[in-house]
C-alpha cells in the first residue's frame, strides 16, 4: 500500500464511528432543544439564572433562540450536512456552555444547567450536577472534534451531494 492509499481503517471504520459521533452529537441537540422549546418562558428563566451581566432582552433572545438553535444545528449534524462546519459549530456551543456552567459553579450559583431541563435556580433540598454536566458536554465535544478532523460519514447528505467525497463501500 502506497503513501497515498487510504487505510482499510480510515475507509471502512472511521466512517462508521463518524456516524455514530453523529448521531450522539445531532440527537443529543435536538433532544436538548426539544426539551425546552415548548416552555420558551422557562427557556428564559433558565438563562437568567446564570445572572450574566448582559440586557435583559439579549437574556429573553438567548432563551427564546437556543432550543431552536439546538434543534435546526442537531438536525443538519445528524444529516450529515457540512458535517465538518456544523460539528465545529456544535463544538463551540459545548465550550461556551461548559464555560457558562464553570462561571456558575465558581459564582456559587445553585442552579440547574437548563441543558436537558427546564433549568432555573434549585431548591434549598435539591443538589447542583456542574460535574455532570460538563462531563456530558466534553464528551459531546469529543464526538465534535472526531467529525471536524474525520467528516466522511456512511449516510450523509455530504456524500450524496458532493461526489467527490469517498463513496461508501
Amino acid at each position: 500500500m502506497s503513501a497515498d492509499t487510504p487505510s482499510p481503517l480510515t475507509t471502512r471504520i472511521f466512517p462508521w464511528i463518524s456516524l455514530a459521533a453523529r448521531a450522539i452529537l445531532g440527537v443529543a441537540l435536538i433532544w436538548a432543544g426539544s426539551l425546552k422549546i415548548g416552555d420558551l418562558a422557562q427557556s428564559v428563566v433558565a438563562v437568567k439564572a446564570y445572572e450574566f451581566p448582559i440586557p435583559d432582552g439579549l437574556e429573553t433572545f438567548l432563551g427564546n433562540a437556543l432550543p431552536i438553535v439546538e434543534i435546526l444545528l442537531g438536525l443538519v449534524i445528524l444529516a450529515g450536512l457540512a458535517s465538518r462546519w456544523t460539528a465545529l459549530l456544535g463544538a463551540v456551543m459545548m465550550v461556551v456552555y461548559i464555560a457558562a456552567i464553570i462561571s456558575a459553579w465558581a459564582r456559587g450559583l445553585s442552579i440547574d444547567c437548563g441543558c436537558f431541563t427546564p433549568g432555573g435556580f434549585l431548591d434549598a433540598n435539591q443538589k447542583t450536577q456542574y460535574g455532570l454536566d460538563i462531563a456530558r458536554d466534553c464528551g459531546l465535544i469529543v464526538c465534535a472534534t472526531w467529525l471536524i478532523i474525520f467528516p466522511v460519514s456512511r449516510f450523509s447528505l455530504d456524500s450524496w451531494i458532493h461526489p467527490s467525497h469517498p463513496k461508501e463501500l
